[in-house]
C-alpha cells in the first residue's frame, strides 16, 4: 500500500523528535556569487556540515531508532548511507553490516570502518551491492535496511524540509538531487504538505537517472549507469520502491544535468565550501533554470561533502589550466 506525502510529512515530524539529539541542525547559508550572478535570493541548506558529512545520518537514525531488538542488520551504500548507518549503529548499539560496491571512494570506506561495523565489498555499482545485501537478508541471517525504499528512512530525510521552512520565511523553490529517491521524497513531502506553493525541482545526473526515467514512464525502468561525478546518486531503484510514487506526487519539475554541468557547478560556485558531486548536481540544476527565477527565493540542498580530495583537486585545478 502506497504512502501519501501527507502521511510522510507527519512521519517526518515524529522522526524529528526521535533523531534531534543525534544530528546537527544544519544552517541555511546565503549564497554569494550565485545570488549576484542570477539576481535571485539563493540559500544553501548545508547538509555538507552534518555530523557524518551528509544528510544520510537522518534517515539511518530514524530507522534504527524504531528497530526493535538486537538482531543483525545489513544495508548497502555507495558510501554516505553506509557512513550514516554506521554512525547510527554505534550511537544506538546496533549490530550492522554494510555492503559497498568495489568502486567505493576510499575515504568513505575508511570512515565506515572507523565506526566498528562489518564491511563487505561486492559489485561494480551500488545496485549490485544492494542486491547482494538483500540476498543475504533473505537467508534469514540479517534484517535489511534499504538506503531509500523505507518509510522511516524517507521520514528521517524529510526532517531537512522541516528545518528549511523554519529557517526561511518564504521559499519559492527547492532544488534536490535525485538518486534512489529517499531525499527528494522526504523533503518534497514536507514541502508540499506545509508549503504547497513552493516549487520542488528534482535534479538527476544524465549518466545515472533511474528515478527520473521511471517517473517519466510511470513505472520502474532499468537504465544504463555510466560513471558520474555525482556518484552518491548513482545506481538503480527497487522494483517495489515507495519513492517512485512519492517523488512523482511531490516533484514539479525534473532537470537532468550532464557531467560538464556538474563539474561547472563544483568548480565555479565560489562559496568557500567543498561539496561532493551529488551536492554540486543540485546547484547545476539551479543554474540551468536560474534565469527564470529572478526575484524569487531558492533553496539548494547541498546533500554531502564526503569527497575524494585528490579527485576534487584534479577537477578544480584541471578546469583552471
Amino acid at each position: 500500500m502506497s504512502t501519501s506525502f501527507y502521511e510522510t510529512a507527519a512521519s517526518s515530524v515524529q522522526a524529528r523528535n526521535r533523531i534531534r539529539h543525534h544530528i546537527y541542525q544544519t544552517p541555511l547559508i546565503p549564497a554569494r556569487r550565485t545570488s549576484q550572478e542570477h539576481g535571485a535570493k539563493v540559500l544553501f541548506k548545508a547538509e555538507n556540515f552534518q555530523l557524518t558529512g551528509s544528510f544520510k545520518l537522518r534517515g539511518a537514525i530514524s530507522k534504527m531508532s524504531v528497530q526493535n531488538g538486537q538482531g543483525r542488520l545489513i544495508t548497502a551504500s555507495t558510501g554516505n548511507h553506509g557512513i550514516g548507518a554506521a554512525f547510527a549503529a554505534q550511537a544506538l548499539s546496533k549490530n550492522l553490516t554494510v555492503v559497498l560496491p568495489e568502486t567505493v571512494i576510499p575515504a568513505k570506506l575508511e570512515k565506515i570502518k572507523s565506526f566498528g561495523v562489518d564491511v563487505i565489498l561486492h559489485g561494480a555499482e551500488t545496485g549490485l551491492a544492494e542486491q547482494h545485501a538483500q540476498q543475504l537478508a533473505a537467508s534469514g541471517t540479517y534484517t535489511y535496511i534499504s538506503p531509500y525504499n523505507d518509510a522511516d528512512i524517507v521520514a528521517g530525510q524529510g526532517t531537512i524540509g522541516l528545518e528549511i521552512l523554519e529557517q526561511c520565511d518564504r521559499v519559492d523553490n527547492v532544488f534536490v538531487s535525485m538518486g534512489g529517491g529517499g531525499l527528494i521524497s522526504g523533503v518534497g513531502s514536507v514541502i508540499k504538505a506545509f508549503s504547497p506553493q513552493t516549487t520542488v525541482y528534482g535534479v538527476a545526473a544524465i549518466n545515472s537517472k533511474a528515478l527520473a526515467t521511471s517517473m517519466a514512464a510511470g513505472h520502474v525502468v532499468e537504465t544504463e549507469h555510466l560513471p558520474t561525478l555525482a556518484e552518491a546518486v548513482a545506481g538503480g531503484i527497487d522494483e517495489d520502491t515507495i519513492t517512485l510514487a512519492l517523488a512523482s506526487s511531490v516533484v514539479d519539475h525534473v532537470i537532468k544535468c550532464d557531467e560538464g554541468e556538474i563539474v561547472a557547478a563544483l568548480t565555479t560556485s565560489d562559496e568557500n565550501m567543498i561539496v561532493e558531486g551529488s551536492a554540486a548536481l543540485a546547484l547545476a540544476g539551479f543554474n540551468k533554470v536560474a534565469r527564470n527565477l529572478t526575484g524569487q527565493t531558492s533553496v539548494i540542498l547541498l546533500c554531502g561533502a564526503n569527497v575524494d580530495q585528490g579527485m576534487v583537486k584534479n577537477i578544480i585545478y584541471g578546469s583552471q589550466a
